[in-house]
C-alpha cells in the first residue's frame, strides 16, 4: 500500500491509503490510453492490406493517364476502398503524432497549442484528400 498526504482535491491532511493499481488506475490523456491504443494498433492492422491493395493497383496503373485512373476510381470497391486508406492512414498519423508530442512537450501550454495545430492540419489533409478522390471518382 501507497500513502498519499493529500486527498483528491490537493488540500485535506487526513491520510489515505491506495494501493499501486488504485493511484494508477484513470491515468492517461484524458483517462482513454487504452482506446488510443487499441486505434491505433487496428489502424495498424487495416493499413498493411490496404496500403497492399493500393500498391498493387498503382503498379497495374503504371503510366495511365487521368480518365484511366479515373475509370478505375469510379468503381465503388476501389473508391470506397481508397477512402478507407485515407482515413486509416490519417487517423493512424495523428495518433502516433499525438504520442510524440505527449511524451515531448512538457509544457501544457505549448503541448495543447502544439495537439490543436496538427489536428486540424491532419483534418484539412485528410478532408483534400477525401475530396481529390471523389472528385476522381464522380468525374465524367
Amino acid at each position: 500500500m501507497t500513502e498519499s498526504a493529500l486527498g483528491q482535491s490537493g488540500t485535506h491532511s487526513r491520510r489515505v491509503m491506495r494501493s499501486s493499481l488504485a493511484l494508477a488506475r484513470g491515468l492517461g490523456a484524458a483517462h482513454s490510453g487504452v482506446t488510443h491504443w487499441w486505434v491505433q494498433r487496428l489502424t495498424a492492422v487495416a493499413l498493411v492490406p490496404l496500403s497492399l491493395w493500393f500498391i498493387v493497383a498503382m503498379l497495374h496503373l503504371l503510366g495511365a493517364g487521368q480518365p484511366e485512373v479515373a475509370r478505375w476510381l469510379q468503381h465503388p470497391i476501389n473508391a470506397v476502398l481508397l477512402l478507407c486508406l485515407i482515413l486509416a492512414s490519417f487517423q493512424h498519423m495523428q495518433l502516433g503524432l499525438q504520442v510524440i508530442i505527449e511524451d515531448y512537450v512538457h509544457n501544457k501550454l505549448t503541448q495543447l497549442a502544439t495537439l490543436l495545430v496538427m489536428k486540424a492540419i491532419t483534418l484539412l489533409l485528410a478532408l483534400s484528400a477525401i475530396i481529390a478522390a471523389l472528385k476522381l471518382a464522380f468525374s465524367q
